[in-house]
């Protein structure tokens, strides 16, 4: 597999980079990300004049698509971490509370995220121990909702996966040829329904590598209402 590239396609008076990803399939594939970005996914060997065609064949829904984000992901101000934010788990809405108290850390009570710190005037503490809560929380919960969605694919010869956890900017999740499936640590923000659908996603993975016809029906078996939920998920506001 080479490295990406980077290039741009023309469509009307737009231009809109994309990057182009060889890998080990057998078709083309184009994939728009909440964050804008735009991968497409060729096969090794393909032609330039072939990827080309086929990302200009798809210029209208590519733009459609990014409209689509931009207009449903409308840029959140700056955190602050202070008393008064809103932050979002599981799909509900928490304000934070910042106290000075020993000893330092996050607990939930009621509706409050409440952050108990020794002294509110250190610079970044309160970010770090929310950041701290999050990512326990998501492998947690990550964890659980692995354990609960398997079942579906265990006959399938799938090998319970390994599960990390980390920060990523243009994909909800990922799987590895190895049996490793990583989940974008800002998922445990949402409801379980939309972690299930990135956990199916990265499952079925694991038996079809691909976005083809193969990978999709295997998702619709599994998952029948997956498309309700990707769109749902990717028009989740953030908080």
């Amino acid at each position: 597999m080479s490295g990406d590239e980077q290039r741009q396609m023309v469509y009307g008076t737009r231009r809109i980079p994309y990057t182009l990803r060889f890998e080990t399939r057998k078709t083309l594939g184009i994939t728009v990300h909440p964050d804008l970005s735009v991968v497409v996914q060729a096969p090794v060997g393909t032609p330039p004049v072939e990827i080309e065609q086929a990302v200009q064949r798809r210029a209208r829904w590519i733009t459609q698509r990014l409209d689509d984000y931009a207009r449903y992901s409308p840029d959140l101000p700056p955190r602050e971490y202070v008393s008064g934010e809103t932050h979002r788990y599981l799909g509900r809405q928490y304000r934070l509370k910042v106290v000075e108290d020993q000893p330092e850390g996050l607990t939930m009570d009621g509706q409050f995220m409440l952050v108990a710190v020794r002294d509110k005037t250190v610079a970044g503490r309160v970010e770090q121990l929310v950041g701290r809560w999050y990512r326990d929380r998501a492998r947690e919960v990550f964890a659980e909702r692995v354990a609960a969605c398997y079942p579906r694919v265990q006959g399938l010869g799938v090998a319970p996966p390994v599960l990390s956890v980390r920060a990523m900017r243009t994909r909800w999740g990922s799987a590895s040829a190895a049996g490793r499936i990583t989940l974008n640590l800002k998922l445990v923000q949402v409801p379980a329904s939309l972690i299930d659908y990135v956990v199916y996603h990265e499952l079925c993975h694991l038996v079809a590598p691909h976005h083809g016809r193969a990978f999709y029906d295997l998702l619709g078996k599994v998952l029948p209402d997956w498309r309700e939920r990707r769109e749902r998920l990717n028009r989740y506001e953030f908080g």
